[in-house]
């Protein structure tokens, strides 16, 4: 199942393999989604405290992003209650950063990894490249080219 803000965004996440997508900006957005294993969460804030509401218990919640203005307000007794792990973990060493890396590059190579490259634009264009990913307009990685 995946979760995103508009129909176009829900078509890629279809397209890429959800067999399940929901429009989160809708109010009632939840209401019917089955509980879920994992939760990863780029958004935080509200939104991300709805899709935690969803984990059913033993589930994993993974945020890793706050584009909502700030984290999910995640209760850590409710989670170990639930047996909900929460990955908080510190960022990878620079000896682990490299390997996984070098593990993501490797499977770049070899078609395993296959990154969306959703827009290409100038370098000079830097400002409106920002002013569409902080307007949540972009699919995918936003590129700038010489």
């Amino acid at each position: 199942m995946a979760a995103a803000s508009e129909a176009r965004k829900l078509a890629v996440a279809a397209e890429l393999g959800a067999a399940e997508t929901v429009e989160y900006s809708r109010p009632d957005w939840s209401n019917g989604v089955e509980p879920v294993d994992v939760v990863f969460d780029g958004v935080g804030g509200g939104l991300g405290a709805e899709a935690f509401s969803l984990l059913r218990s033993g589930g994993r919640y993974l945020p890793f992003g706050a584009a909502g203005g700030a984290f999910a307000p995640v209760d850590a007794d409710q989670a170990s209650e639930r047996g909900i792990a929460v990955n908080t973990s510190p960022p990878p060493s620079p000896e682990e950063m490299r390997r996984l890396v070098e593990a993501a590059f490797e499977a770049a190579l070899d078609g395993r990894l296959r990154p969306r490259i959703g827009q290409r634009l100038p370098l000079a264009e830097a400002a409106e490249a920002h002013r569409a990913i902080e307007a949540r307009e972009t699919i995918g990685k936003t590129l700038l080219v010489p």
